[in-house]
């Protein structure tokens, strides 16, 4: 059980992280990858890919500090395929 101060001290704001890759069927599960080391749910994933090949990915985040989804996005980044990764505040 959680007392108030603990409940204060927990991240609620909206973020997402968004994911440029090459087109290829382990891109997602490689990103998504990345939450499940932290034991982290995603509150939604939408991916799409569009006609130049790329795969374009999106996952809303809550319960993140910006500092731990900036490593993440980081680590997202150097992953093999990944053209671009960021995050931005929903």
């Amino acid at each position: 059980m959680r007392n108030e101060e603990d409940a204060e001290e927990l991240p609620t704001e909206r973020l997402c992280l968004r994911v440029a890759a090459e087109l290829e069927p382990s891109a997602l599960p490689r990103i998504l990858h990345q939450f499940q080391n932290l034991n982290i749910i995603p509150r939604r994933v939408i991916a799409e890919r569009d006609t130049a090949h790329t795969l374009h990915i999106r996952v809303d985040i809550v319960g993140l500090t910006e500092d731990r989804l900036t490593l993440i996005a980081s680590k997202v980044g150097q992953l093999p395929g990944v053209g671009n990764a960021y995050w931005h505040r929903l």
